[in-house]
C-alpha cells in the first residue's frame, strides 16, 4: 500500500511548516534582505493554520481520521495541540524581530529550525504508535539541540551539550520502555479507528493482583515511559537540564520549549496514559499525583533562591508543570472522567499566553540591557512602563491571582484534583502557588520599587509590541471569560477515549 493523496492532505499543516522552512532556506540563498525571511516566515504561517482549521472542519463533520496505515490520527484533540503550536510560533516570530538580528548572517537558518521542530511536534501530538511517537519526538528534539547553542557563547554552547546529552539518554530510556510495552502486549498501536485492529489498551493485561498494570513487563514499561517523557516535561527527578539550558539559549528558544514543547509533550503524555492505558488509571493516577506534587514543590522552593531572570523563569516552568500533571492525576476511579484532560487543555492554552508575555517582555529588556539578571531590572517600571507592566500583569498570572487567565485554570486544575478524590494534592497546589508568589512578586517589587541603574528609556520595535499585545490580551480575556477556551479543551479531550 503506498501514499494517498489524503494522508498528504491530513498532515498539511506539519508539510506546509517543512515546505516553509525550505523556502526560507533557498531564499536566504538569493537574498540580499536577510531581514526580509524573517517577514516570510511569519506570513507562512498562514497556510499551516488555515490547513489545521481545515481539518477541523472536516473531522468536526466526519469524525477522526487514521494517516500512513494508522500511524498517525488526525482528530479533535490533536488539531487543538497543532493550532496552539501555529499561534505560539506566530507570537515567538513576531516577538523576536530584533533579537534574530544578532545572529546575522544565519538568521534564516535560525527559524528554519525552529519550523522543523514545531512540525514535529504536531506530528507528535498525532502519533497513533509507539513508533511515531519517536519518530516524530526525534524530529522535533535534534533541531532544538542546534537553536539552543545558536549564539555560539561558552554558556549557550553548554546548555546545547547538555540538552544533547540529556535529550538521547531520555530518547533511550524510552525507547527501552516502548519496547517492553510492546513485548507485553504485541502491539504498538495507540489509536485505532477500527475496533478490529489491536490497540495497547485491548491487548493490555488485566488488572489485579500484586502487580499493577496486569505484570512486570508493562510495570516497567510505563516507568521507563513515564521517565522518558519526564524530561520533556521538565518533571522532578528528570528536571536538571532546565535552568541549565534556559538561561544558555537564546530568549525565544527558551520560550519555544517553555511553550509549545512542553504542549506537545502533555500531549502526547495524554494520549498514551488516557488512551492506551486508561483501563488502568487507577494504577498511574497515584503515580502521577506523587509526581506533580513533589515537582511544583521543588520548581518553586529552588526557584527563590534564583538570581538570573532566564533561570527563575526554568524553574517556574518545572512547577508550572507540577500543576498540569495535577489534570494528568485527576482521573475518577472509574477511569471514565476527562475532567482532569479538559483542565489540562485549558491551562496549557492559558499557560501558552501567560508565558509568552513574560519571556517577550523579557526578550525586550534584556536585548536592550544585555543583562538577564533580576538585578538588572531595577527601574525598569520607569524606563519602559508599558514593557514593565505586561511582564507583571504575567506573572500576577503565573502565581495563579485572579482576574487572570492563571487563577482561572489552577481554579479547573483543583476542582478536578478534588472530583477525582485528590483534595489533597489541590492542597499542596495552593500552597505552591502562595510560595511562588514570593518570587514572582519579587520581580514585580524589583521593578517598580528599586531605582534604575541608569535612566535611558527602554522601547521595542511594532513587531514586539504586537507580540505582547496579543499574549497580554489573552491573558486578561481567557481570565474573566473562559468558557470558549474550555468549550474547545471540551471537545478535544473528548478524542482521547473512543
Amino acid at each position: 500500500m503506498g501514499l494517498s493523496a489524503r494522508d498528504l492532505l491530513l498532515v498539511s499543516p506539519e508539510l506546509a511548516l517543512v515546505v516553509l522552512a525550505i523556502v526560507i532556506v533557498l531564499l536566504d540563498l538569493v537574498l540580499d534582505r536577510k531581514g526580509f525571511v524573517l517577514a516570510v516566515g511569519i506570513a507562512g504561517l498562514a497556510v499551516p493554520l488555515a490547513a489545521a482549521l481545515g481539518l477541523w472542519a472536516i473531522v468536526a463533520d466526519g469524525g477522526p481520521e487514521m494517516a500512513f496505515h494508522g500511524a498517525l490520527v488526525v482528530d479533535a484533540f490533536a488539531l487543538f495541540f497543532k493550532l496552539l503550536i501555529v499561534g505560539i510560533l506566530g507570537l515567538l516570530l513576531l516577538s523576536s524581530a530584533d533579537y534574530i538580528e544578532r545572529f546575522s548572517p544565519h538568521q534564516a537558518e535560525f527559524v528554519a529550525l525552529v519550523l522543523l521542530s514545531a512540525a514535529g511536534l504536531m506530528l507528535l501530538a498525532g502519533a497513533a504508535d509507539l513508533i511515531a511517537v519517536f519518530v516524530s519526538l526525534e524530529l522535533a528534539s535534534l533541531p532544538v539541540v542546534a537553536l539552543v547553542a545558536f549564539s555560539k557563547s561558552e554558556r549557550s554552547i553548554e546548555a546545547g551539550i547538555k540538552y544533547l546529552l540529556l535529550s538521547g539518554l531520555s530518547s533511550a530510556v524510552l525507547l527501552y520502555g516502548f519496547a517492553f510495552l510492546y513485548g507485553a502486549t504485541g502491539t504498538v498501536r495507540l489509536v485505532a479507528l477500527d475496533p478490529a485492529l489491536p490497540t495497547i489498551a485491548t491487548m493490555l493485561p488485566a488488572a489485579g493482583g500484586a502487580l499493577p498494570f496486569g505484570g512486570f513487563a508493562v510495570l516497567l514499561g510505563v516507568v521507563l515511559a513515564t521517565a522518558g517523557f519526564g524530561f520533556k516535561l521538565s518533571m522532578v527527578p528528570f528536571q536538571m537540564w532546565t535552568p541549565d539550558v534556559y538561561e544558555g539559549a537564546p530568549t525565544p528558544v527558551a520560550a519555544f520549549l517553555a511553550t509549545a514543547s512542553k504542549a506537545a509533550a502533555f500531549a502526547i503524555v495524554l494520549r498514551l496514559f488516557y488512551t492506551a492505558l486508561g483501563g488502568a488509571s487507577a494504577d498511574w493516577s497515584i503515580m502521577f499525583a506523587v509526581l506533580a506534587a513533589v515537582t511544583m514543590t521543588v520548581g518553586n522552593v529552588v526557584a527563590i533562591a534564583q538570581s538570573n531572570v532566564k533561570r527563575l523563569l526554568g524553574y517556574s516552568a518545572i512547577a508550572q508543570a507540577g500543576y498540569m500533571l495535577i489534570g494528568v492525576a485527576a482521573v475518577a476511579s472509574d477511569g471514565g472522567s476527562l475532567l482532569g484532560a479538559e483542565s489540562v487543555l485549558f491551562y496549557l492554552g492559558g499557560y501558552a499566553a501567560m508565558n509568552l508575555a513574560a519571556f517577550f517582555a523579557v526578550i525586550a529588556i534584556t536585548n536592550a540591557t544585555g543583562d538577564d539578571r533580576i538585578e538588572a531590572l531595577a527601574g525598569v517600571g520607569r524606563r519602559t512602563p508599558l514593557i514593565a507592566l505586561v511582564l507583571a500583569f504575567a506573572l500576577i498570572s503565573l502565581t495563579g491571582i485572579p482576574p487572570t487567565v492563571g487563577f482561572m485554570g489552577k481554579l479547573f486544575l483543583f476542582n478536578a484534583a478534588v472530583s477525582a478524590d485528590l483534595a489533597w494534592l489541590a492542597v499542596v497546589g495552593v500552597l505552591n502557588s502562595v510560595v511562588s508568589a514570593y518570587y514572582y512578586m519579587g520581580i514585580v517589587r524589583t521593578m517598580y520599587m528599586r531605582e534604575p541603574a541608569e535612566p535611558r528609556r527602554i522601547g521595542a520595535p511594532v513587531t514586539a509590541w504586537v507580540a505582547m499585545g496579543v499574549a497580554t490580551a489573552g491573558v486578561a480575556v481567557l481570565g474573566v471569560w473562559p468558557a470558549w477556551l474550555l468549550d474547545i479543551a471540551r471537545t478535544a479531550a473528548g478524542s482521547l477515549v473512543p
